[in-house]
């Protein structure tokens, strides 16, 4: 139980700090409501799924950043 409100709590603030652009952490944060509003109303699961699976995307979508710059930098290096 824990562990989903920390990683709530990280998510919020990976929110904030990509405030007004647009990328990953965002595109991460709509998949997740879209696919947890899908699962809510076939799959008949209770509300915190949404929350779980939009924190799940916007911690992939902060994996997407990374990476980004990650390639970027090694990109400058050669």
């Amino acid at each position: 139980m824990y562990t989903w409100i920390i990683l709530f709590i990280i998510s919020l603030v990976l929110l904030v700090k990509y405030w007004g652009s647009r990328n990953a952490v965002w595109g991460g944060l709509t998949l997740g409501i879209i696919i947890g509003l899908i699962w809510k109303f076939v799959g008949r699961a209770d509300w915190y799924i949404l929350i779980k699976v939009a924190t799940v995307g916007i911690l992939l979508g902060f994996g997407a950043e990374l990476l980004g710059m990650l390639f970027d930098r090694l990109k400058k290096k050669n």
